[in-house]
């Protein structure tokens, strides 16, 4: 077992657990079917990712979104920090790019070498200290061409009163399915996501609160979506050389 203080930066034991379960693993995909946060996921990059382009999906898991992407004519390359996940990954899908690497540091990624970003299911709030996921921002953008979008899924931190709960820190400590130590994931309140995306040199374009409904579909969103979106997906776009 790797010692703590050789844990990748933004990775704490509950992360590096989690990531290396194999019963996480074995069952990612057949809980990925049946989720319909997910499902919301795949269809909102479909309707971001409006023309073919080379798309980067980080936090990539078992490549989930792989066959859709490549389905619409994407060339579709997948990060992700555990090898367990990209074995998996590589098996299911040989016509798709899979790398392993760290979101805090996407270190060996060329700059402005993807169209479309993609990091989904709060994979963001899993990495631990506000300046890692800062930094993982950072890199998102750098890797993106001028005028590429991200589509980003984070949780809400204010859900059915959470954020009573969290107001001293919204990072909550839950146990995990798969045994090793608790997990911890950062909810996001709107406006923090949107100004840590805007000083990662984000313009934010498209936010949608999601429910947990069958679809991930919010019912009446107009009605106090603050309080009852259990998350947001977003989509902000990192400017053209014009726009700058």
């Amino acid at each position: 077992m790797i010692p703590d203080w050789q844990l990748p930066p933004g990775v704490d034991r509950g992360l590096w657990d989690y990531l290396h379960s194999d019963d996480m693993v074995a069952n990612y995909d057949a809980q990925m079917a049946i989720a319909p946060l997910a499902a919301a996921d795949v269809r909102f990059c479909e309707r971001i990712f409006d023309a073919p382009g080379r798309v980067v999906d980080l936090g990539c898991g078992t490549g989930r979104l792989a066959k859709p992407m490549i389905a619409r004519g994407h060339r579709y390359v997948g990060v992700d920090l555990s090898d367990e996940m990209l074995a998996t990954a590589r098996a299911a899908h040989p016509e798709a790019e899979f790398l392993h690497g760290n979101l805090v540091d996407l270190v060996g990624i060329p700059d402005a070498s993807f169209d479309w970003a993609a990091c989904l299911f709060s994979t963001l709030g899993m990495i631990r200290g506000d300046e890692n996921r800062r930094a993982a921002l950072r890199s998102c953008n750098r890797i993106l061409k001028p005028g590429g979008a991200i589509v980003l899924h984070v949780h809400n931190r204010w859900f059915h009163g959470l954020g009573l709960r969290l107001l001293s820190n919204a990072d909550k400590t839950m146990p995990q399915a798969y045994g090793g130590a608790p997990l911890t994931l950062r909810h996001y309140a709107r406006r923090e996501i949107v100004r840590h995306l805007a000083n990662a040199g984000f313009i934010v374009e498209t936010i949608v609160p999601v429910g947990r409904g069958t679809d991930g579909h919010l019912g009446s969103p107009w009605f106090l979506p603050g309080l009852r979106a259990y998350g947001y997906l977003i989509a902000a776009r990192k400017p053209s050389l014009r726009a700058t």
